[in-house]
């Protein structure tokens, strides 16, 4: 059958070999286009795997400045123990060296708004290392509670710029599908500053009390010094660029963040549409406060989801809980200096831990449905930790129970609020107003945490630290409500796409924005 097969090819190819020459030299054709399409499929992998690595590596060393935050947090809070015995400070002397930091870095927060239009976002984000820097030295040789308290001014300072511009930087800089991701990474290097406090803690705390708190203090110059060489890695913003009118500098930055040429050149006419539009309208610094101040209806639904998420964040009691651990500890009953900061130490790996999770669900199953998983979680366990500070007294149950409670808030805390509110208050605002109105979301979240960690021993001490907690109870139940009246999705939206759903308050309300979209597609189906 196969030579009459081969008869017929022959017959219709007027040869008895055409046909499986033809076969031959067509089969030559189909390897070579197969070989063609590898490699060209290949080259595109390479692409994107390139561009995916450089994009991750922009956004890890644009969030060293947040290690700075997490680490004064993690460590002070088991130095101030060291330097209230080698300084003799008081009470109210800890309360305002604790929280005068979250205070005073608002006004780094609204100088990086601006700072970050006129010089760019990388080298406000190189300002801030080299702020912090000065004021880590300062604080780890000061010799009395004033010298301790310049130090922690200029501190403040620097964190409030490094917490305002990373954020910004990475939105302007990551491509959509990854921005979730990648914008919660700041997020991500405070809980890992955290725990690097916490274990300097435990690591120094057996060394004499005059010396350790500066050795503790000091460590945290470490991270800034990184930043000398990000600097030589990570560009401009694209975003940035535009608005200087470099667009060739910026299609630059865009071909090594996407993957596809194509897609390159849609995001430089959409990030040129929305700088047009603020450069036509002649947006200056006098012009976006105006508007800031006096907001239109989609700009007030901005303002009040991004300074609303950052408040929430803070006013739920998540700094207290970590500045003051220990103190809660040792209301729970452990006692002895060493065991308090062990315990703090697992505090440290459990926010650590479930920051990760959130990296990889929230691009995944979107903003609002981790959102409603974090804040009910932290209402139930802050409630959980004021019952058993109340009633469980200082037996080993109620310790345990504690420090359930206090895993369990800062592991919820991690899973969502934590780093989501940095990614929806970086995303949600237009280009002409996204700087100041991002340093203006951080900023009510810096006065937050300073008004919290500033009072929190006072109050507790008027009303015990179970009605304290029971208080952030409330507090974090409101949350909820927020996040499900005023928060919309987000989740695989450009920021331009992002700036349209504003518009709509029905969107904005419910965040309906995915159901309506189907019916729309079904209607034209």
């Amino acid at each position: 059958m196969g030579f009459v097969g081969g008869q017929e090819n022959g017959n219709e190819n007027g040869n008895g070999n055409g046909g499986s020459v033809s076969e031959f030299h067509l089969g030559n054709k189909n390897n070579r286009y197969k070989r063609m399409d590898s490699d060209v499929s290949e080259e595109i992998l390479d692409k994107d795997h390139q561009t995916k690595r450089f994009v991750v590596a922009c956004a890890i060393f644009a969030s060293l400045n947040s290690v700075l935050l997490g680490y004064d947090v993690g460590v002070m809070s088991g130095a101030i123990i060291f330097i209230q015995e080698d300084l003799k400070i008081s009470e109210v002397q800890e309360e305002v060296l604790i929280g005068i930091l979250s205070i005073v870095s608002l006004l780094g927060s609204l100088a990086g708004g601006k700072t970050s239009d006129a010089i760019g976002r990388k080298w406000t984000i190189a300002l801030a290392a080299i702020v912090f820097q000065t004021g880590a030295a300062i604080m780890a040789f000061s010799p009395s509670f004033g010298i301790l308290m310049v130090g922690r001014l200029l501190a403040g300072i620097g964190i409030g710029f490094g917490v305002m511009i990373a954020p910004v930087y990475i939105a302007e800089i990551a491509p959509t599908v990854a921005r979730g991701s990648l914008t919660s990474f700041p997020e991500i290097f405070v809980n890992f500053g955290i725990l690097l406090g916490y274990v300097s803690n435990y690591a120094f705390s057996g060394l004499p009390a005059h010396i350790n708190w500066r050795i503790m203090l000091g460590v945290g110059i470490l991270p800034s010094v990184f930043m000398g060489f990000a600097l030589f890695v990570i560009p401009e913003s694209p975003r940035w660029l535009v608005m200087q009118n470099r667009i060739d500098e910026a299609r630059v930055v865009l071909s090594k963040t996407n993957a596809s040429d194509t897609e390159v050149e849609d995001r430089l006419k959409e990030i040129q549409l929305a700088a047009g539009m603020a450069n036509a309208e002649k947006y200056e610094v006098k012009a976006v406060w105006k508007e800031i101040l006096k907001p239109s209806p989609s700009v007030r639904r901005m303002l009040i989801t991004g300074c609303g998420i950052q408040c929430f964040q803070q006013i739920t009691g998540i700094d207290a809980t970590v500045y003051y651990s220990p103190t809660i500890f040792k209301e729970a009953g452990i006692h002895g200096n060493t065991q308090l900061l062990a315990a703090t130490v697992a505090v440290g790996f459990t926010k650590t831990l479930f920051i990760l999770v959130a990296i990889f669900l929230i691009d995944k199953l979107g903003r609002k449905p981790l959102l409603y998983v974090s804040t009910i979680g932290m209402t139930t366990c802050l409630l959980g930790l004021s019952l058993t500070l109340a009633f469980m007294g200082d037996g080993k149950v109620g310790i345990i129970l504690a420090i359930l409670a206090v895993c369990g808030n800062v592991a919820f805390f991690s899973v969502g609020i934590g780093p989501i509110c940095w990614v929806v208050s970086s995303e949600i605002f237009p280009l002409r107003l996204r700087a100041q109105a991002s340093g203006l979301g951080a900023v009510g979240s810096r006065v937050s945490s300073g008004v919290i960690a500033m009072s929190f021993l006072s109050v507790s001490r008027a009303i015990t630290a179970a009605g304290t907690f029971f208080i952030f109870f409330v507090i974090s139940a409101l949350s909820v409500v927020f996040v499900h009246t005023c928060v919309p999705e987000t989740k695989g939206k450009s920021l331009e796409e992002i700036e349209m759903l504003f518009q709509n308050e029905s969107e904005w309300n419910g965040g309906e924005v995915e159901m309506e979209d189907a019916e729309r597609l079904v209607q034209k189906e």
